[in-house]
């Protein structure tokens, strides 16, 4: 067994998207080839209703698929083939845009005003580009949870792992979705297929990853890494990117550590994206945007 070393660690950033959300990347719209075949990570926590609540009015998608999980609040969701509904904490909703969807995503606080969530693409290999549009959409309370003798507790969104199966199937990527905490001090080994890429998101408490052999703080805010000394612990909004490897070991901190891992395998297939089209030549881009101008993007 091979624990995965660190090749990179980001602090996602500030961005602002939809009609003024603000929100943080972790990352997207850059080189895809370390995080293949995901595309893009949000962090879409908020306090302030006022910096979220413009949403995310209609927009188009073709040749991806999106995953929002919410932690807090609501999303309402409408799209062109009259679905309409409500996701609310602890839910899922992973959409397969494939040929071609226009949607709307509209975020509501909970009663303090918070919303709390991420939404992640994943790439569709060109053989689906062209797909029938799909939603699925999952309850909290149909997502396994599963409790390890020392309390380290994973909810399963989508993939296996340890004995259960997630809700999410029928997915391109054959990725694995997981919500992971760990409580204060306790160290853990979580599997990870060898062929998959694999990134963790730190999203409450604190804690070190293993890298290879010494263990690694993850920082949190943007350093020099050839001349900062780490920090001996890290909060949250930190992204690592795993090299190779069958595991990944982390050390929790004095109030614990919750993080997304999520895994899947590379499509290793050209990538050409703008905006929220993404497609496999800058030919079948031009042609998605000359249908969205000419009325005939929707297929299905």
């Amino acid at each position: 067994m091979s624990i995965r070393p660190i090749k990179r660690v980001i602090t996602s950033k500030p961005t602002l998207e939809g009609a003024g959300v603000h929100l943080r990347r972790a990352f997207g719209f850059g080189n895809t080839k370390e995080t293949d075949p995901f595309l893009l990570l949000d962090d879409f926590r908020n306090d302030v209703p006022a910096d979220y609540l413009a949403g995310f009015p209609w927009h188009p998608h073709r040749g991806i698929e999106t995953i929002t999980y919410v932690l807090a609040g609501t999303v309402d969701h409408g799209d062109s083939m009259g679905n309409a509904g409500t996701i609310g904490a602890g839910d899922v909703q992973w959409m397969t845009a494939g040929s071609g969807i226009i949607h709307q995503e509209m975020p509501k606080g909970d009663p303090t005003g918070r919303m709390h969530g991420f939404q992640l693409w994943a790439n569709l290999p060109a053989s689906l580009k062209m797909t029938t549009p799909r939603y699925q959409e999952v309850k909290t309370g149909d997502i396994p949870e599963v409790t390890d003798d020392d309390g380290t507790r994973v909810r399963v969104v989508c993939g296996s792992f340890w004995g259960k199966k997630g809700p999410v199937d029928g997915i391109a990527a054959d990725p694995i979705y997981l919500d992971v905490s760990v409580p204060p001090g306790e160290k853990k080994i979580l599997p990870v297929e060898t062929t998959r890429h694999a990134f963790a998101y730190v999203f409450g408490g604190s804690g070190k990853f293993c890298n290879a052999s010494d263990p690694l703080a993850v920082p949190t805010e943007s350093v020099r890494w050839a001349d900062t000394h780490p920090p001996t612990e890290a909060d949250n909004r930190s992204l690592i990117l795993f090299d190779r490897g069958d595991e990944v070991a982390v050390h929790a901190g004095e109030d614990g550590i919750r993080f997304l891992l999520v895994s899947g395998k590379p499509l290793e297939e050209p990538v050409a994206w703008y905006g929220p089209i993404v497609m496999n030549t800058q030919e079948q881009l031009q042609q998605a945007f000359r249908e969205l101008e000419q009325g005939n993007f929707l297929k299905k």
